[in-house]
């Protein structure tokens, strides 16, 4: 059937399954394919498939979709094949209270071996009232908006390109202090220009003394607000700017009826115990806003050419030893 925009973003319920970051991903020279499963729109399936260099072989992505059933599995087969696809990588958005995947009696459905997103995030409730929210959350949390409150950290909507060229040098410092890996520059502008013009993607700014100390992309979709990605200068960190930036963008969601604020990521309830990892700091830090912790059914991937599959996940498996390794000379 003909697709068209309105149509289907109306039935798309997550910013990465909506027709903008169809064409955003397409901009990156990615293969983008929608499927509507019936003929009334009720439900969306956007894939997207990567080439590996050199090969004529892809690898299948099928992010923030809805609840996998038997009949997608077939559908999807039909189209890795097509692809030549040696598995696609499904993300569902689907919390595991409303579904358990063991239902799923697939031996080529597994766990996937390397999960872009993780199993947990936060989501911070905003039908709750400013005072609400705000005794509920951490003393300490509560008590760095105040400062930097009081310190004149002024938080505002900016999606000027100015503003966004600010947020641009602000990720490479990011990137850079905390050695991680993250998506280039052509990445985020072309992200930008396509999910801002769609209305989907905003830019917040938090400033002091005229200097701007961190900077959000935030999405914006049916009834939530979602953080996908952020940045922060090192300089002034005692005046607390992100602890406002977080707060003042939670207020303006709920004045313009948003319901949701997605952290976009977690640590899990074992947080505890994993004080070592990398986002153990950004993970206590949203976990100050006492958000809910909620729990998805995770990452599968639905193998098409198991021979294949297996020689891949050793494969990637030894690039990403290296690519750790390398970051850290």
């Amino acid at each position: 059937m003909a697709l068209d925009r309105r149509s289907w973003d109306a039935a798309a319920s997550h910013p990465l399954q909506t027709w903008a970051w169809g064409e955003f991903r397409r901009s990156m020279g990615i293969d983008v394919v929608r499927l509507v499963p019936d003929h009334r729109l009720s439900e969306v399936w956007q894939i997207t498939f990567h080439h590996i260099p050199y090969t004529h072989w892809t690898i299948g992505y099928f992010p923030k979709g809805p609840v996998p059933t038997p009949r997608m599995f077939r559908e999807l087969e039909k189209l890795g094949r097509k692809k030549h696809a040696i598995f696609i990588q499904l993300e569902p958005n689907v919390q595991v209270n409303n579904i358990t995947i063991k239902q799923f009696n697939n031996v080529l459905f597994k766990q996937s071996h390397h999960p872009l997103f993780t199993k947990y995030s936060f989501i911070l409730d905003l039908t709750k009232t400013e005072e609400e929210l705000l005794a509920a959350m951490h003393p300490k949390t509560r008590y760095n908006i105040r400062l930097a409150q009081k310190r004149g950290v002024v938080i505002k909507e900016d999606s000027s390109q100015e503003a966004f060229e600010q947020y641009l040098t602000l990720m490479s410092e990011t990137t850079g202090r905390q050695q991680f890996h993250a998506h280039d520059e052509a990445y985020h502008r072309r992200m930008w220009n396509i999910m801002h013009k769609s209305g989907i993607a905003r830019l917040f700014t938090a400033s002091y003394e005229g200097s701007t100390l961190a900077a959000w992309i935030i999405f914006s979709w049916r009834d939530t607000i979602y953080y996908p990605y952020g940045t922060s200068r090192r300089e002034h960190r005692d005046v607390m700017a992100p602890n406002l930036l977080l707060w003042e963008i939670a207020r303006w969601a709920k004045h313009k009826g948003f319901k949701y604020f997605d952290l976009w990521g977690a640590l899990g309830p074992s947080a505890s115990r994993r004080t070592d990892d990398p986002w153990y700091g950004f993970h206590r830090f949203k976990q100050g806003y006492s958000p809910r912790l909620v729990e998805y059914i995770g990452s599968y991937d639905l193998v098409i050419h198991p021979l294949l599959y297996k020689l891949y996940v050793i494969a990637d498996a030894l690039r990403w030893r290296y690519l750790h390794f390398k970051k850290k000379l």
